[in-house]
């Protein structure tokens, strides 16, 4: 057994330039697929730590139980924004000394301090101060430590109070301890910002598996190098006495031996690429590099796992050597694939199509649904493609007459696997390049667009989360404050209207108007417009609330005095600015501060969590495009090398006789033209089904067509790949000559 391991590791690494460019491509296959592997699990890892950082923010849920004999602390969690970033800030207040301390502070902010996460400490002070740090009072008393943030972009503050400033504000509570872990429901008071780990994991692991086909498939391309030469010296170790065994070990260490060094390689790979997929937004916002990091059960996995698989690859590969010897001397034509292979694809589609309306309620039902579907037709694809070429091929042979053309088809038509191997990538590449565009794509068309139009874009308000009154009544101080601020165009009052004054009769909806003084109405014509000599409107109060533009609309006159609802209570400020975030914060600011238990908002808060999620998915899409089509070109124009390698004799012998070279070359185009055109126009075809239903079943939309810069790009990728297959036919010259068919 010895001997023929040290025969086997010689026979490896003494086959001359070739078979070591053949060790050095599978072990830079094996090393791509390694390295994005572990960077995905690393991923998964980080996402899960992320999470669990952050659950401290859930404190104030009132479905928490837990309880300590500690001093209560008020706590009150709330949200801010500022020029499209959100903030979390959670006002304290201690009524003792053992009131519990958040993760990251040594001790608790006293009344008129605050800490910050180092990010939203930087954009304080590099901000001014009317636009963002007056909203924190007094002065900052340090940073908020790691173990409390879910990234390094983390926008977090926590406030000192005092008890009578939290108590009147809405979701504040008293606790005795610290959430360490989420709770099961949340009444509007969880405010950590974590991604479903059972989501994000569904999602890593469909973005693995489109990362990982392509390059299993450049992985059995580069085996595949001169299998031709290979499969002859095998079959002639059996027929002067080796054993299947013998072969199968000498094959199988040729093999592990490329595997193990690309597994080292790709560890490496792995460490140089931490640092870059930390600063990948994946899930909205960077990681901590420290949490990119494996478990040891996954690292052995991969260590362990990735040669032994390629050694039971060699094995299959070379089941015809171990078989029958004379089989690979005599080039047996392979029988032809059957119908049969089109099962698997169709199985996929109807696994999907069959939660169409059925979509499970639970995370880890959404993936054990949608993920095996996707991966099942990716496989039904790869499975299929050998037949689809095949028949493709047949239809052509019976409509053409040129003699490179029947070539070509009566090769694809007799080895139709050879002929689809050499695209497969390319063919997975396209599907999971359209899939991805497809629903990212149809999300971003469905919740990407802001409501309102630019006018409204540019107002401020503020209001009660509930719609009651603004508590007492409205400084005059803000009023001037407001007006100064440069870059306001109007402010209205929205006073409430008790007495039901100008309401429709025939509106069922219990609520009555707003009423607006037409000079307030004037100076905010977005929402619309007074008649003439009225001093006072009627105006529907979600025309405010709503954020919603109406400059046409003429509202109707109320028949009270302006100095009459002045007296009214206040519901709602609304001001209307020129749109600069300068104006804009300021305002906020102001607001901020003279109502910190109402909510100041503008339309643009409304679409920023949205818009980082939605930038997420398009990073994560993009990481896809850009690692799969690469690795599909590498395996097109590894295998359309190879392919020609182990034809050298028999093109040799055409040339001989009598077949001109630019006849030999066309062959070779359309050998591989045909199946990539063909089977890429079913893949992105079976893309669009498959991303169509995903997107009905578990988000109710229907698929949106892509933009031109897909079209584009899939057109630009096809031309590539053409590109890359008349690159290779320049070699026909240098392979076929006289002596290619004497040393065949």
């Amino acid at each position: 057994m010895i001997a023929v391991l040290a025969f086997a590791v010689r026979l490896a690494l003494s086959g001359g330039r070739q078979a070591i460019g053949r060790l050095v491509m599978i072990a830079a296959a094996v090393a791509i697929g390694v390295g994005l592997l572990l960077s995905t699990f690393a991923a998964i890892n980080a996402v899960d730590r992320s999470n669990q950082r952050q659950v401290w923010l859930d404190t104030g849920a009132a479905t928490r139980t837990e309880q300590a004999s500690g001093d209560p602390l008020w706590w009150w969690p709330h949200g801010d924004y500022y020029d499209g970033k959100s903030l979390t800030e959670v006002d304290v207040a201690a009524t003792g000394p053992a009131s519990p301390v958040p993760p990251g502070l040594a001790q608790l902010p006293a009344p008129g301090e605050y800490y910050a996460s180092p990010a939203l400490a930087k954009l304080i002070s590099g901000t001014p101060a009317d636009q963002l740090g007056d909203r924190f009072p007094g002065r900052l008393a340090g940073t908020i430590g790691d173990a409390a943030l879910p990234s390094p972009d983390s926008l977090i503050a926590v406030i000192g109070r005092t008890p009578d400033e939290i108590k009147g504000a809405p979701l504040a509570r008293t606790v005795t301890t610290i959430a360490t872990a989420r709770p099961s429901t949340c009444d509007n008071a969880c405010f950590d910002r974590s991604v479903r780990g059972d989501a994000m994991t569904l999602v890593l692991a469909v973005v693995a598996g489109a990362l990982i086909f392509p390059v299993l498939i450049f992985i059995g391309t580069a085996t595949r190098l001169s299998a031709a030469t290979r499969e002859q010296r095998y079959a002639a170790m059996r027929l002067v006495g080796a054993t299947p065994r013998q072969v199968s070990l000498i094959s199988a260490v040729e093999s592990t031996l490329a595997t193990a060094a690309g597994t080292v390689f790709g560890f490496a790979l792995y460490a140089a690429l931490r640092p870059l997929v930390a600063t990948i937004p994946l899930t909205g916002r960077r990681f901590f590099l420290s949490d990119l990091t494996l478990d040891v059960p996954q690292a052995l996995a991969v260590a362990v796992g990735v040669p032994v698989a390629a050694a039971i690859a060699a094995r299959l590969a070379l089941r015809r050597v171990t078989i029958s010897p004379l089989g690979v001397a005599r080039r047996v034509t392979p029988r032809p694939p059957r119908a049969w292979r089109l099962v698997p694809l169709v199985a996929g589609l109807a696994e999907l199509a069959y939660f169409v309306g059925r979509r499970p309620a639970t995370g880890n039902g959404q993936t054990a649904a949608y993920l095996p579907g996707f991966l099942v037709v990716m496989l039904g694809l790869v499975i299929a493609g050998p037949w689809l070429t095949m028949t493709v091929a047949r239809a052509v042979a019976r409509r053409t007459r040129r003699p490179a053309a029947l070539i070509a088809v009566r090769r694809l038509a007799d080895d139709p696997k050879a002929g689809f191997r050499a695209v497969s990538g390319l063919v997975l590449a396209l599907f999971v390049t359209t899939a991805t565009v497809s629903i990212i794509g149809t999300i971003n068309h469905n919740r990407g667009t802001l409501d309102g139009d630019p006018q409204t874009r540019t107002v401020v308000e503020a209001s009660a989360p509930n719609g009651t009154p603004l508590p007492g009544t409205v400084p005059v101080r803000l009023l001037t404050g407001i007006q100064g601020v440069p870059g306001v165009r109007g402010l209205a009052l929205v006073h409430a209207n008790p007495d039901g004054i100008g309401k429709d009769p025939a509106d069922p909806r219990p609520e009555a108007p707003a009423l607006v003084t037409c000079s307030d109405l004037a100076r905010t014509p977005m929402v619309g417009r007074c008649p003439a000599g009225a001093s006072v409107a009627a105006v529907d109060d979600f025309a405010f609330f709503g954020l919603q533009s109406r400059p046409n609309r003429q509202w109707p006159a109320a028949e009270v005095t302006a100095d009459a609802i002045a007296g009214l209570p206040v519901r709602m400020l609304y001001v209307a600015t020129d749109g600069s975030t300068a104006g804009m914060e300021r305002v906020r600011t102001l607001l901020s501060t003279a109502y910190p238990h109402q909510e100041v908002r503008t339309v643009g808060d409304f679409g920023t969590d949205l818009q980082q999620q939605l930038a997420s998915w398009r990073q994560l899409a993009n990481v896809v495009l850009l690692t799969t089509l690469p690795i599909a070109g590498c395996s097109l124009a590894v295998s359309v090398v190879a392919g020609l390698s182990d034809r050298r004799r028999p093109f040799a012998i055409l040339r001989l006789t009598g077949a001109p070279l630019r006849l030999l070359q066309a062959v070779v185009g359309l050998e591989s033209a045909l199946p990539l055109l063909a089977v890429s126009a079913i893949a992105i075809g079976t893309a669009f089904a498959a991303a169509g239903m995903f997107l009905t079943s578990q988000m109710h939309y229907g698929l949106v067509s892509p933009d031109v810069a897909y079209y584009a790009l899939v057109a630009g990728g096809l031309a590539a790949a053409l590109g890359i297959i008349a690159s290779t036919l320049p070699l026909l010259r240098r392979i076929t000559g006289p002596e290619a068919a004497r040393n065949g």
